[in-house]
C-alpha cells in the first residue's frame, strides 16, 4: 500500500472519534485483542521505557515537554498523541520528526495480515481506528529504536489502546468532567478510568487537582503501592515574567531549582511545565542523565501549536482548543489577564457531545460577540443548534456554515485594537490554522 491507500484502509475501521455518542466502553469491553496483536507482532510495546499520560485537559503538551528534554538529554524518543490538527502523521513522531509517509505505508502494509487475523477471529473485539494507529506507532518506535516513547491516551485510561505498555512513571494532567457518557456520569467515575493507567512498579505525577480528584487518585496510588508526586505541593513554581511570546518562572523540584523558559502562554502551561519536570525528574532520581541544563534546553525549545497561540497581531487573532467547562473557564481568566482590547470576538464550534451549556456560561464572562460555526470533521455540531444553546444565554449569535468563514466575518468586523478568539474543539482550531496560513501574515 501506498500512503493514501493506508488512509483509505484506516477509514474503514470503526472509529470512535467520528462517531458521536458511541461508547466503546461496554460491560465486557477489554485490551484483549489489542495484546494479542501485539503478541503476534513481538511485542513491540515492550522494547523501549514508557512515561504514560492521561487526565483531561493539558495531556499534549505535558508529553510534548516531556519528549523535548528527552531529546534535548540524548534520548532517542518517541511520541504518540491525538488527535492530530493537520496531518495523521502528526501523532507519531521519534526526535520531533514526524513519522513519514513512507515509513507509515510500509508498517501499514506490514500490520494489515495481521490486523486481518485478529478481525477475522470470533474470539476477539474487532480492532479500531485508534488501536491500529496505536500499534503502528509501537512497531515504529521499535524500528527506530527508541529509548523512550511518551505516550498520551486518547480517552480514559483503563480501557484506552495505550494502556498494554508497563510505565515507568505515570502522569496524571487535571481531571475534569468529559465524556460523561463513556467515562462516567460523576468525577469519581472519571477519576477512576483516568487512574486505570496506574500500574504497581510505576511512579505517579500528579497536576494540581481539586480535592475529590486528589482524594480518588491518592486512594489509587494507596492501593497500587506507588509513590505519588504532587505538582503544587511536592514542586511548587513562581512566576517570573510574561508577555506576548514566552513567560519565565522558577520551578521548585524535588531534586532543585530551575529558572525555566517556554514560548508557550498561558498560566496553564506553567503547570504543565513543572508536571513535566516532575516526571523527569523521577526519571533521573532512578539513573537517567537528565540533566538541568537539559530539561530548560528541551522546554525552550518545546513546540505546540494551537493552544493559547497567537495567529495575528492587529487585530489579536488567538486559538485555543478548549473543549469542557474547566477549560473554557481557565481560558476566559487567562483572556482577561493577558489581553487589553476593545472588542472581543469569539468563534465557536465544538464537537456535538460537548457541554455547549456550560461553556456558554464561562464565555458570558468575556461580554463577547459570537459567531458559531463547525469544523468539517463528522463529530461537530451543527452551528443552528450551537446558536440556540447560546441564545439561552443572553448571547445573540452570528452563524456561519464553516470556520473559512467565520474568520473573513470576524476580520470584517474587527479593529486593530480588537481580539478575535477562536476555540471550542482542536478540529476548529486546525482549520483556523489552516486560514491564517493562507491568508494572515506570520504573527511575530
Amino acid at each position: 500500500m501506498n500512503y493514501s491507500q493506508t488512509e483509505e484502509y484506516l477509514s474503514h475501521l470503526v472509529d470512535y472519534e467520528k462517531i458521536p455518542r458511541v461508547s466503546y466502553a461496554s460491560p465486557d469491553y477489554n485490551l484483549k485483542h489489542v495484546e494479542y496483536l501485539l503478541q503476534l507482532l513481538g511485542n513491540p510495546h515492550l522494547c523501549a521505557r514508557a512515561i504514560h499520560i492521561a487526565g483531561t485537559k493539558g495531556k499534549g503538551s505535558v508529553a510534548a515537554m516531556i519528549a523535548q528534554v528527552l531529546t534535548a538529554s540524548g534520548y532517542n524518543t518517541g511520541l504518540y498523541t491525538s488527535p492530530h490538527l493537520h496531518t495523521l502523521r502528526e501523532r507519531i513522531r521519534v526526535n520531533s520528526n514526524l513519522i513519514s509517509e513512507a515509513e507509515f505505508a510500509f508498517l501499514m502494509t506490514k500490520l494489515k495480515p495481521y490486523i486481518e487475523i485478529v478481525n477475522h477471529n470470533p474470539d476477539f473485539w474487532k480492532l479500531t481506528y485508534f488501536e491500529v494507529l496505536t500499534v503502528l506507532a509501537f512497531t515504529y518506535f521499535r524500528e527506530k529504536q527508541v529509548d523512550f516513547q511518551v505516550l498520551e491516551v486518547g480517552l480514559g485510561g483503563r480501557l484506552d489502546a495505550t494502556n498494554v505498555v508497563k510505565p515507568d512513571v505515570c502522569v496524571i494532567t487535571p481531571i475534569s468532567r468529559d465524556h460523561t457518557e463513556i467515562l462516567g456520569d460523576n468525577l469519581d467515575k472519571i477519576v477512576l478510568e483516568k487512574a486505570g493507567i496506574v500500574k504497581p512498579g510505576c511512579f505517579v505525577v500528579s497536576s494540581p487537582q481539586t480535592e475529590e480528584v486528589s482524594k480518588v487518585l491518592s486512594d489509587v496510588c494507596r492501593r497500587q503501592d506507588v509513590e505519588l508526586i504532587q505538582v503544587g505541593k511536592d514542586v511548587i513554581w513562581h512566576s517570573v515574567t510574561t508577555d506576548l511570546h514566552r513567560q519565565s518562572f522558577v520551578v521548585e523540584g524535588r531534586e532543585g531549582a530551575y529558572s525555566v523558559t517556554v514560548p508557550l502562554l498561558g498560566d496553564f502551561q506553567v503547570e504543565n511545565a513543572c508536571t513535566a519536570i516532575a516526571a523527569l525528574e523521577m526519571l533521573r532520581s532512578h539513573g537517567f542523565d537528565i540533566s538541568v541544563g537539559s530539561i530548560v534546553t528541551g522546554l525552550a525549545e518545546v513546540d505546540w501549536p494551537g493552544r493559547f497561540q497567537i495567529l495575528n497581531r492587529k487585530p489579536l487573532v488567538l486559538v485555543d482548543g478548549a473543549h469542557n467547562v474547566a477549560s473554557m473557564a481557565r481560558l476566559a481568566w487567562n483572556v482577561k489577564k493577558y489581553f487589553h482590547y476593545e472588542r472581543l470576538f469569539v468563534i465557536f464550534g465544538v464537537s456535538v457531545d460537548k457541554d455547549i451549556d456550560g461553556v456558554a456560561r464561562e464565555l458570558a464572562s468575556l461580554s463577547p460577540q459570537v459567531i458559531v460555526t463547525r469544523s468539517s470533521h463528522p463529530r461537530a455540531a451543527f452551528p443552528d443548534d450551537i446558536a440556540t444553546k447560546f441564545s439561552e444565554h443572553g448571547f445573540n449569535p452570528q452563524i456561519a456554515e464553516n470556520v473559512f468563514q467565520a474568520l473573513a466575518l470576524a476580520l470584517s468586523m474587527a479593529k486593530d485594537n480588537d481580539l478575535i478568539l477562536v476555540t471550542g474543539s482542536l478540529f476548529v482550531v486546525a482549520e483556523a490554522l489552516d486560514y491564517a496560513a493562507k491568508y494572515l501574515p506570520k504573527a511575530s
